[in-house]
This record gives C-alpha cells, sequence and structure tokens, in this order.
C-alpha cells in the first residue's frame, strides 16, 4: 500500500455528484480506465478513475452504470483531459458510454514528440518522480466484486502523478517549440470513435487465425467449424477465446481432423481438462466442418503499385527523418496520413490541407518535402 491517502469510491449518486461538482471546478484532470479484457469475451470499462489537484477517485461503472453526468465534463473545451496512453481509454469511455472529447493532454503522446528514451508510465513515474509501481495488479479481473482496498490503491497510482507529469512535459515541449506538434496529435486522439460494435459474429473471423491462409479448403472449412464452436463457447460462459481454446490448437484440429477423444490427446497444446469439456463437441464440429461446402478466403484489396510505390518513398522519408530527429517514425507522420497521401498525392502545398491527419503545424514543418517525395525528386 502506498502512503498516500486513500482514494474516494464512486460508487453511488451522491459520490458521483460531489464528483462531478469537483471535476467543474478543475481546469486540469487527471484520467484512466481499467478494463476486464483478459477476462471477459466481451470487454467493457471496470473502472475510470480521476485525479484532481486534492483527491483521487475511482468509479466503479459496475455498480453504477448511468454515466451520463460524467459526459459534459468529457467534452468539455476548457477542462483539459490528462491521460497517459489514451486511445484505449478513449476507445472504452466511448464504446461503453458514448462520450465525446474535446481538450486532451496525453502524456505518453508528448514524451514520444520530445524523442524521450522510455514512455510507458512505470518507466515514466520511476524516471521523473522515483516512484515505484507493482505489477501485481497489471492482469487483474477488473470486473469482480468487491474490489480490495489495495487494487484500488493501485489504480489510483494510474492518474495520481499526471497531472505534475503533464506541467513537466508542457514546460519541455514549449522550450523545444514542439507545443503546436503536441497539439495536433492530442487533437487527433480526441477525434478517437470506437468502431461500432456487431451482436452478430463475423462469419469471416476466423481468417484471421495465424496460419488459416495455408491449410487445404477442407481443413479451412474445418478450422470455421472448430472456430464458431469456441465462439459459442466463449460467449456461454463469459469468457475470452483464447481461456477457452487457443489459436494453435485450433489449427491443429483443424489439420488432422481427429475423429476419436484419443485422437485429441495428440493435439497441439489440447489439455486433459479441455479433452474432458469440450472433447465429444470439438470432434462434432470436425465432423460437421468435413461435410460442409468448403470456403473461399477473401480476397484483400490491393492499391495501385503507383500508390504503393508512393507509399514506399514517403515510408522510408518518414523513416530517416524520424532518426535524425530521435523519434519514433509515427511521430513525424502518422500512417493515416502516408496512405493518404499516396492515394490523393498533393501536386501543391495548397493541395495538403485535404490530406487526413496532417495538421498546419507539420504541412509547415514538412510539407515541402513531403511534395517533392512524391513528385519523384
Amino acid at each position: 500500500m502506498s502512503s498516500l491517502a486513500p482514494p474516494l469510491l464512486v460508487a453511488d449518486a451522491a459520490t458521483l455528484s460531489t464528483l462531478v461538482t469537483d471535476l467543474a471546478t478543475c481546469t486540469t484532470v487527471a484520467v484512466d480506465t481499467e478494463s476486464n479484457s483478459l477476462h471477459a469475451y466481451r470487454e467493457r470499462v471496470c473502472l475510470i478513475q480521476f485525479s484532481t489537484a486534492t483527491a483521487d477517485y475511482i468509479v466503479d461503472p459496475i455498480r453504477l452504470p448511468d454515466l451520463t453526468a460524467l459526459a459534459p465534463f468529457f467534452a468539455s473545451p476548457a477542462h483539459e483531459k490528462i491521460f497517459h496512453a489514451a486511445e484505449g481509454d478513449l476507445l472504452g469511455l466511448g464504446r461503453d458510454f458514448h462520450f465525446t472529447f474535446v481538450n486532451i493532454f496525453d502524456t505518453m503522446s508528448a514524451a514520444r514528440t520530445l524523442g524521450w528514451p522510455h514512455v510507458g508510465l512505470a518507466a515514466v513515474l520511476k524516471a521523473e518522480f522515483n516512484v515505484t509501481m507493482s505489477k501485481t495488479h497489471q492482469r487483474a479481473d477488473w470486473g469482480r466484486r468487491p474490489l480490495r482496498a489495495e487494487m484500488l490503491d493501485y489504480a489510483r497510482l494510474d492518474t495520481h502523478y499526471l497531472p505534475a507529469l503533464r506541467d513537466r512535459l508542457f514546460v519541455a515541449l514549449t522550450e523545444s517549440g514542439r507545443w503546436p506538434e503536441a497539439q495536433e496529435d492530442f487533437e487527433r486522439l480526441a477525434r478517437t470513435s470506437p468502431p461500432a460494435v456487431s451482436r452478430t459474429p463475423d462469419p469471416q473471423a476466423f481468417w484471421r487465425v495465424k496460419g488459416a491462409r495455408d491449410l487445404t479448403p477442407r481443413q479451412a472449412a474445418v478450422l470455421r467449424a472448430v472456430f464458431v464452436y469456441r465462439d459459442t463457447e466463449s460467449a456461454r460462459a463469459n469468457l475470452p477465446p483464447f481461456k477457452v481454446i487457443g489459436e494453435p490448437t485450433l489449427l491443429d484440429l483443424a489439420r488432422r481432423s481427429p475423429h476419436t477423444l484419443d485422437d485429441l490427446k495428440g493435439i497441439v497444446a489440447m489439455t486433459p481438462g479441455q479433452v474432458h469439456r469440450h472433447g465429444q463437441a470439438l470432434l462434432r464440429a470436425v465432423e460437421d466442418g468435413l461435410r460442409a461446402e468448403p470456403p473461399s478466403p477473401p480476397v484483400a484489396e490491393r492499391d495501385p503499385d503507383d500508390v504503393r510505390d508512393r507509399y514506399d518513398r514517403l515510408h522510408q522519408w518518414r523513416k530517416t527523418r524520424a532518426q535524425a530527429r530521435g523519434v519514433e517514425s509515427d511521430v513525424i507522420l502518422p500512417r493515416t496520413a502516408l496512405w493518404d497521401l499516396a492515394r490523393r498525392p498533393p501536386r501543391t502545398l495548397a493541395d495538403l490541407t485535404d490530406i487526413v491527419d496532417f495538421g498546419p503545424t507539420r504541412r509547415a514543418m514538412y510539407g515541402q518535402e513531403v511534395v517533392a517525395v512524391i513528385g519523384g525528386r
């Protein structure tokens, strides 16, 4: 346990009202989330942490599912929301609560813009504040209740130091002249929106199993059948699919098409417990696959050769630029911008204004070079 004051658990309407009132008085607030992706069939946000200058709050969305009172805070341009590695948090909050976001400061993005050698939260907190973060609860099931005090204490450390870290990063960004560049990244992150969630399984999902495209058509039909069985069982048990049967096991089932329970004992990574729980059903799925019409693999759309050539030249230019500056390549330009440039090649600097994720700061920094690279100069 840390020596900090205990975090305030928000699990009823009264404490939520207290939090909303406090947030309204703050210009900067640190935010983080904890989800249960390692423990559930469908991931959900299980905790939302907030740290202000005076308190650490932990909201429990499982006990308090209606969080619409927080929507104005997230959408407010007057309140800066500080995240570390914001994208996953924004996707989860948008998916589960339909929040929209304005005025984001991402401390990891800022550290990457500055070329810091280590940008993970644990490494940054150790370097900047000599704080050691425990790894004890990294893989915890945040969906289980009750929450133990040590879990709440662990969760609050993800936000407690972010306001102070934000201030240090802001100074460094300003002094280095990188603040406008970082702001462009923050604005791009704020536009993050979750994909539509389908309640029906994707019938082509089995093709994403590593090695699926190397199978014969008959084997692919078996893979599809055992994949569907695993998905059905995962949903029934509310477990992530890899905890029911791993993909290497599915692939080996497809390759070998076992006919008996004894045959299953030789399948890659197939445990005795899995044979006991799923053996007969898997054998039926294999038989169904052998009788089914073999599927055809989806045809991936491929960009024309001239587009790929432009992308490759831009990719090499970006890599060279990043190495000279000492940052990761996507700090120079995100991949989305490279593809848009390759597919809609600009002829003039004015044409760059329509390119996705290519803001005015980067246009001023790199526009002439990008137009020259696309023109083969």
